[in-house]
């Protein structure tokens, strides 16, 4: 090592001028040298430049040193450099080495970074256990948010009532200085979504009632939904802890980790149950959305949504399930038998836009494989008019391959007007990056997580890894 360029790196890392920081430490290795501790540097001073590929490449070249250590730090830095960069499905790898660390002390962070690196990828139900893995992390000082991720997780899979139950955990788990609005918000959108009108209501009055958080366009909407329903209607009621008894809560099992593999749930400020489900249903769910429990008499997803539909007409209130971009058919069947018919080799005709033009009509067709011997959707983006289905087809030839499906609103149903071939490298969410640097003896706070990385001393054999604080790549569902 040449330790005066690397002084000279660290000590203008430390002063904020990262452009000759990198300077100083691209000459600080030797040819030839692998050092854990200069390349974790200088992927930190890359991030916060905002050269997500290369501090990527930077932490790669730093987890190849065995002596350095810190390989948990290491991977998520280099998970989140890729999530940076808009390839979460390389970020997943990084991110789940990560968690396979012992020794990382704040596995946490890489269970956050990974659960939105799934969430880009649309793989909510993988999302959910990184997730539900971050909350049950005792070293997580917001399980909280961790929560509300995984609540956003369970809506995106149409499983509104352990979204509801996760929202009433996240609520347990904020403190009393932080602001609970969000997460009140969030709630009463999944006890709309659960027909629960009253409950609805009141979690809206909560979110609003001291005049600092406005509801979001979405949430207006499935307010005044539910106060339609309400007044129209007998509506919903009863307590709801009676609600989620009914659903077949409290008796802890966590619907993430069914059969109790982890050996650890989520617990509850007022020790309550958290989630109900079989392994079963939970399978069943992962291959066809179906509804939450067959058990209480639902006949499957698409079954309960054209009864939501009607129930929302009658009551004055389909406002709310056609501007959360709801329908018959919906976008997944839609989808399914677009590609089932073409595999058929039948005519699309009927699943198409009627705005496309005939050569636009045309392309599709093309785009689409022939034979495909199944399908299988992976991400669902609704809107009121417009929404895109993310599958992935067994081609006839052998292996997979993932189309993106937009389509358009059409009556109270979905039409397409657009397929394209998806790769693995998606559009990738802005940087997150710790501002922590190497200490003299032992790890310390750096300061701000904007950056998302994790800083370690290479002279600190023992030290463990420490975030900064603000991390700009989580986010709801």
């Amino acid at each position: 090592m040449n330790q005066q360029a690397f002084d000279a790196g660290r000590d203008a890392y430390r002063q904020g001028d990262l452009v000759s920081a990198v300077r100083w430490l691209e000459q600080a290795k030797m040819p030839g040298e692998v050092s854990g501790r200069i390349d974790h540097l200088l992927g930190n001073c890359l991030m916060k430049l905002g050269n997500f590929d290369q501090a990527a490449i930077a932490y790669g070249d730093a987890l190849g040193d065995a002596s350095y250590g810190h390989a948990g730090a290491l991977a998520t830095n280099r998970g989140r450099a890729l999530l940076a960069a808009g390839k979460p499905q390389e970020a997943v790898a990084s991110l789940v080495m990560a968690t396979k660390d012992s020794e990382y002390a704040t596995p946490y962070k890489a269970y956050v970074a990974l659960g939105n690196a799934y969430s880009q990828i649309g793989d909510y139900r993988e999302a959910g256990v990184a997730y539900r893995n971050a909350a049950i992390d005792e070293n997580n000082p917001d399980p909280s948010g961790a929560l509300r991720s995984l609540g956003g997780c369970f809506m995106k899979m149409n499983r509104a009532v352990d979204a509801v139950e996760a929202y009433r955990t996240a609520l347990d788990f904020s403190t009393p200085l932080e602001s609970q609005n969000a997460i009140y918000e969030d709630l009463g959108m999944a006890y709309a979504a659960a027909n629960r009108w009253s409950e609805a209501v009141d979690s809206f009055g909560h979110a609003t009632e001291d005049g600092t958080h406005t509801l979001s366009a979405e949430g207006s909407a499935a307010l005044a939904a539910a106060k339609a329903a309400m007044n129209s209607t007998s509506g919903s009621t009863g307590s709801t802890d009676a609600f989620l008894a009914a659903a077949g809560y409290g008796t802890g099992a966590d619907p993430l980790d069914p059969l109790g593999k982890s050996g650890e749930f989520i617990p509850s400020a007022e020790d309550t149950g958290f989630f109900d489900i079989s392994e079963q249903e939970m399978a069943q769910i992962d291959m066809d959305n179906r509804s939450i429990k067959r058990k209480h008499g639902h006949s499957g997803l698409r079954g309960f949504l054209i009864f939501l539909l009607f129930v929302l007409l009658i009551a004055g209130a389909a406002v709310y399930a056609y501007y959360s971009g709801y329908g018959w058919p919906l976008q997944e069947q839609v989808v399914e038998d677009l590609f089932t018919t073409n595999a058929a080799g039948s005519s699309i005709t009927e699943y198409l836009a009627s705005s496309l033009s005939e050569q636009e009509a045309m392309d599709i067709d093309a785009v689409l494989p022939d034979g495909a011997t199944g399908v299988t959707v992976s991400g669902v983006d609704r809107s009121m008019t417009e929404s895109s289905v993310l599958v992935t087809a067994t081609l006839s030839a052998g292996g997979e391959q993932s189309y993106r499906v937009s389509l358009v609103r059409d009556g109270l149903g979905w039409k397409v007007d657009g397929v394209t071939v998806e790769y693995p490298a998606l559009d990738g969410a802005e940087a997150t990056i710790d501002t922590g640097e190497p200490a003299e003896a032992e790890t310390t706070e750096a300061g701000s997580e904007a950056a998302g990385t994790e800083s370690q001393d290479a002279e600190s054999a023992d030290a463990e890894s420490a975030d900064d604080g603000t991390d700009t790549t989580s986010g709801s569902l």
